[in-house]
Order: C-alpha cells, then structure tokens, then sequence
C-alpha cells in the first residue's frame, strides 16, 4: 500500500533548480544533434542528390522508427531504475551517432547514422519528463516542463547557428562533429552531478509499490478519455510542426535564393529565442489558469494553434524574406508549448508508477507518427506537386499540412470535458495502490 502524505513544500528539493537546468541541457543537445542535419540538408541534397522524398525519410523515420519504437522498454526501465544513468547513457550514444554521420558517403550512411541517433535519444525524455514530475507539484509543473520543452527551441537555434556557421568554414560533415562531440562531455555532467530524485516526491503520494506492467498501464491511459483525446490533438499539431521544422530553412532558401547560412541566425532566433520565451511564458500562464481550471491544459493548445494558423499561411504567401520572418513571430512563440502539455497532462493523467511509460507512449506516438509522419508526408507531397508542375511545390505542400492544425483543435476543445474528472481519478489510484 501507499502512504498519503502532504505534498512538500516546494522548497524542500533542494537541488532541483540545476537538475532542471542539466535535463534542459541535454534536452538541447537532442535538438540540435536533430537540427544539424536539417540545417545543412540543402548542400547534402545537391552533392548526393537526393529528392524532397528522401529528405523526408532522413528527417523523418529514419530516425523516429528507433526513437520511437525503443522508447518504451527504456521508459519501463526508467520506472524501475536509475533515471539519471539512463539519460546519460542514452545522450553518449546519440552524441557518438551524430559525430559518425558526419562520415556519410551516401543516402544509406546517412540513414543508418540518424536511425543510431533515434536509438540513443529514445533514453531521453521518458525518464526526464518523470524525474521533473517528481521535483516540481502539480501547480508548478507546465511551467517546469516548459522551461525543459525551451530545449527544442534552444537546440534548434543552436542548430541552425552552428551548423551553417560551421557548413560555411568547413564543410557539412564538420557541421556534424560540432554538434556530436560535446555531447559525450555532458554525458559525464549529468552521470556526476544530477542526483536521482524521489519517485512521487512532490505529489500527495509516495508509492510504494511496484511498477505495473506495460498491459496495466496501457488500460489506464486509454480509459481516460481526455488523454487520448489530447494526444490525437497534438499528433496533428505535431505532424505539422515537424513538416515545417524539416522545410522551412530549405522553403525560404529555394523561395528567395537563399544560402544555409543567410537564413540560420533569423530561424535560429525565431523558431529558439522566440520559441523558448513562448514555451516559458505560455506554461507559466497556463500553470496560473489551470490552479482554476484544469481545462485550461487543452483549452491553451487549442487557442494557440487556432491563433497560429493565418499566421502561417501568411508565411507561405509572403513576397519578402523579411516579411516572411516577421509572420513567422507567431507561429514560433506558440510552436512549443503543444509539447510541454501533452507531457504536463501524461504526467497528471496517469499513476505516479506509470510515469515514465506514459511518457514514452506520449512521445512514441508523437514520435513515430508526428516527427517521422510530417516530414515525410510534406516530402512526398512536395514530390507530387512538383511532377504536377507546380510553380512552388514545397509551399503548397507545406499549405496542405496546415490542415492538420485545423483538425487538432476539435479533439483539444473535446478533451477539455473530461480532463478533470480524468486527473482526479488518476490521483485517486495512486493513493490507493
């Protein structure tokens, strides 16, 4: 059994600040050890190539199949070992990965280098995502897991800098061990310094029991009805957002005659300066509306996403580099904080034991069929319409997938019926395990 116990101050962690800090870190690294490759995909397209189809595979499955596919084993591992020995494992290997694509000498080398890169990173966020549940209650978690969801934003700012300058220096494959390298030193850093919080710690209770298996949690999470519905909602947002991620840099380079680094430092600062204040700011305020309402979690990710579809459009329609980065504000203030609820509402909307799986499951789909789903597709289309003869093939794809930001906010605005009831009986079932 359980005991029930009042949730601690939220100054008895000590520590906690830096543990956040180094996670946030490393979830840079994840990012920009993605971002590298897509920052340096133009010069790579022409010296190997390759079609807006393969580049979808290269920025896509390639590496979500993996990512995916593994995250889950090593979250079930995660909810029963040590979470920070996991991260550091998993980030030696992604970094050593994207150090080795910098080798490639054609599509396949590539491929199997980003598929090692998805190995490693399937260790990263399942377990992080449960240790900074265990840190930070439940009124101060959105802005937590928002402060670690600026990683995507800072490593693909980081990305997009030190790739191009690096590509412009030195070549493409430099780009790659840049990006790697490091990442093994960080390793040590999180190995070394991070301590491995209490399971539980900062809710009402403190489990003790074990895990349950992967078929248990499972039938928990799909009998709440307002989970499932915010994961199909951000599914949509994220094969979208992904799409874009994967052809922005290449839309405006072949849009406005372009090279990587002309475009590097203006996306670097929108999509990770911009983006990274967005993901803070929004789960800030979304922590403060939801000690009020907890609908506030899916009501925020449908707001933003309604707001950030004309926006986008504009995007595509503008005739001035300039004017397409100033309609891109928007867009990439609100671009994060999708992330950084569905985790907040994985971590609410189940068992404290089921944390990390349930984060893995959040990020499988995520993964699997957003990260690898949206490149691909916008790819694919991309290739169609320009057999087709279109005159800008790639942004009217890029217009086709914004349809998919449409329709999350119908599951999000459904999702908000049931979210409370759902938080509460996920509570219950902790303190009575």
């Amino acid at each position: 059994m359980s005991q029930q116990a009042a949730a601690p101050s939220t100054s008895s962690v000590p520590g906690r600040a830096w543990v956040l800090a180094v996670l946030t870190l490393v979830y840079t690294f994840n990012h920009v050890d993605r971002q590298i490759l897509i920052t340096v995909i133009e010069p790579i397209k022409a010296e190997f190539g390759f079609s807006d189809g393969q580049i979808g595979w290269l920025t896509g499955l390639a590496f979500a199949a993996l990512y995916a596919t593994l995250g889950i084993p090593v979250a079930m591992w995660a909810d029963r070992g040590n979470r920070r020995n996991i991260i550091a494992l998993a980030l030696t290997i992604w970094s050593g990965m994207t150090a080795l694509s910098g080798f490639a000498q054609n599509f396949w080398h590539l491929f199997l280098a980003r598929m090692g890169v998805g190995i490693g990173e399937s260790g990263g966020t399942p377990p992080a995502t449960s240790m900074i549940a265990d840190l930070y209650p439940p009124q101060q978690r959105a802005f937590a897991l928002g402060v670690y969801t600026c990683g995507i934003g800072f490593g693909i700012m980081i990305g997009y800098i030190l790739g191009a300058y690096v590509y412009a220096h030195f070549g493409w494959r430099a780009a790659f061990f840049a990006a790697g390298i490091p990442g093994l030193v960080l390793a040590l850093l999180v190995r070394f310094t991070v301590k491995e919080p209490v399971r539980g710690f900062s809710d009402a209770s403190q489990p003790t029991e074990d895990a349950p298996g992967f078929g248990e949690t499972m039938k928990f999470m799909v009998s709440q009805r307002s989970y499932m519905l915010i994961l199909l909602g951000c599914l949509l947002i994220c094969i979208s957002a992904n799409a874009f991620v994967a052809f922005t840099s290449s839309y405006l380079q072949r849009t406005f005659d372009l090279q990587p680094q002309d475009v590097s430092l203006p996306l670097g600062l929108l999509i990770g300066g911009v983006g990274g204040a967005g993901a803070m700011i929004l789960g800030a305020t979304c922590d403060r509306l939801s000690t009020k309402d907890l609908r506030w979690r899916p009501w925020i990710i449908a707001a933003t996403s309604a707001v950030a579809l004309p926006f986008a459009w504009m995007f595509l329609s503008a005739r001035t580099v300039e004017m397409a980065y100033v309609w891109n504000i928007v867009p990439s203030f609100v671009g994060l904080i999708y992330a950084s609820i569905a985790y907040t509402a994985t971590q609410e909307l189940v068992r404290v034991r089921m944390r990390s799986v349930g984060a893995a499951f959040t990020l499988f789909c995520l993964t699997l069929i957003g990260i690898g789903g949206g490149p691909l597709i916008a790819g694919t289309i991309s290739d169609y319409f320009a057999a087709a003869g279109h005159a800008s093939p790639l942004a009217d794809a890029l217009k086709v997938i914004l349809g998919f930001n449409a329709a999350s906010i119908l599951c999000l605005v459904l999702a908000a019926r049931y979210y409370r009831d759902d938080a509460a009986r996920a509570m219950k079932a902790s303190i009575e395990a």
